[in-house]
């Protein structure tokens, strides 16, 4: 085997080890209990390797008359200052953003969901809540219709940053549901996060 074999073997496996701790690094956080309808939007991700700190939700408010559409989108504030999302349905306004405690980052949540309410008005995702490294707890400003599902995993020390949102496109007559899940990526603390 000569030199120029051994420097491509050498460069393969490099590849192959970046590739495998890139995987390792970034760990799918999801849930359990999202809606059905919709489709998923690109993971959207914090620049300059940094990491939610914390979140504002978009949501409708309670129609009294028609079709309510509940949670619409969600948006992370980024520890850059930075903010990032992934699909948004059309309906509703932002809520105002909550954060961490000082120097702690998101690490874990658990999704409020309604069940399918067969010919009744369906909502599907209704609000999130999620977990900071420190143990706080936030409650976003979404519905209170269904029921809160179980906690995801726990990134740890690691930083929430990728998200993606599965989002159902307006149904014009139909039933419209907005949001109805959601997963993130937990950041390597190596990586530096």
């Amino acid at each position: 085997m000569g030199a120029r074999d051994t420097s491509l073997h050498a460069t393969l496996g490099l590849v192959l080890v970046c590739c495998l701790w890139d995987a390792w690094a970034q760990t799918r956080i999801q849930v359990t209990n999202g809606g059905i309808w919709g489709k998923w939007g690109q993971e959207e991700t914090c620049p300059n390797k940094s990491f939610a700190i914390g979140f504002s939700l978009k949501v409708e408010l309670p129609q009294l008359s028609g079709d309510d559409r509940a949670l619409n989108g969600i948006r992370l504030l980024c520890s850059d200052g930075r903010t990032i999302q992934s699909n948004v349905g059309p309906w509703g306004s932002w809520t105002p953003v909550m954060k961490c405690p000082s120097g702690q980052h998101l690490t874990q949540f658990r999704l409020r969901v309604e069940p399918c309410q067969g010919l009744k008005d369906d909502t599907a995702a209704d609000n999130i809540e999620f977990i900071c490294t420190g143990g706080a707890e936030l409650r976003g400003h979404g519905r209170c219709w269904g029921k809160s599902g179980p906690q995801s995993c726990s990134c740890g020390q690691r930083g929430i940053c990728p998200i993606a949102t599965k989002v159902e496109a307006p149904q014009g007559k139909g039933d419209d549901t907005a949001l109805n899940d959601v997963y993130f990526r937990c950041l390597n603390d190596l990586l530096g996060t």
